[in-house]
């Protein structure tokens, strides 16, 4: 899994409970990789923090963050497909740098783990270029290539933009975008995309359609008549923090 468990929706407490439950039922075939959401500072604002006080309280949304802080940023599969969140670093030079990363840690504002969580390839770019988002950067097909050579990978795997057909090519197929949330945050028709492996590392990708409109708003409606999970003692919730659409 490649990130961004939380403030993708109204159920981001559940989602990454079930994921954890997942990975100490099977941890040594369950592997999550950690998002720019996976970080205090960003799911403060856009939501999970309001979620988990409504629910539990503040001590478990730093909790969570207390265990985002230890997860890796980086993964490869056969030694052939290279997975990260956001993108690639100018600060690369050898993989080892990404084990010696020392955990426990937060993101930090800019340097080669925070370009991990937040760069995004552009097929307009050559080399390094600065990002919108005002973070980090991004990055160019000549440094997906340059970077599969030197590493000898054959594919990069990544998430981050949300993309129409849940999964989206580039630099002549070296680098796939996957995103995994249809209907993105309720205000887009985008579907979503889970990327298969198997034993040859051939892939293939199942689809997952948005929802019509009218499934959306029944399903909304559903949402909003359910109580508040809130304990007795904690006080009233706070506002939902805002959705920013397109950057993850």
């Amino acid at each position: 899994f490649l990130g961004d468990y939380v403030d993708r929706g109204p159920n981001g407490l559940e989602a990454v409970l079930l994921l954890l439950c997942y990975k100490a039922k099977y941890p040594s075939t369950f592997f999550m990789l950690r998002g720019n959401h996976e970080c205090a500072a960003i799911n403060r604002i856009y939501g999970f923090c309001d979620e988990c006080k409504r629910a539990y309280g503040l001590k478990l949304w730093k909790q969570f963050n207390d265990v985002f802080n230890c997860m890796p940023v980086a993964a490869s599969i056969d030694e052939k497909i290279f997975c990260v969140h956001g993108g690639l670093s100018p600060e690369l030079r050898a993989l080892d740098q990404i084990a010696n990363i020392r955990r426990p840690t937060d993101v930090p504002d800019a340097g080669m783990m925070c370009d991990f969580l937040w760069a995004d390839p552009e097929p307009h770019t050559t080399g390094w270029a600065e990002s919108e988002r005002g973070v980090s950067y991004t990055f160019g097909p000549d440094v997906v290539r340059k970077f599969l050579e030197t590493h000898d990978f054959d594919l990069l795997v990544r998430a981050h933009q949300v993309v129409e057909d849940g999964y989206e090519f580039f630099a002549g197929r070296q680098l796939v975008t996957i995103f995994s949330a249809p209907n993105y945050c309720g205000e887009f028709d985008n579907a979503g995309a889970v990327m298969s492996i198997d034993e040859t590392l051939m892939c293939s990708f199942h689809i997952i359609k948005p929802l019509s409109a009218a499934d959306i708003a029944a399903a909304q409606h559903a949402a909003r008549s359910m109580p508040d999970r809130q304990r007795p003692s904690s006080g009233q919730p706070s506002p939902g923090g805002s959705l920013q659409p397109h950057k993850r």
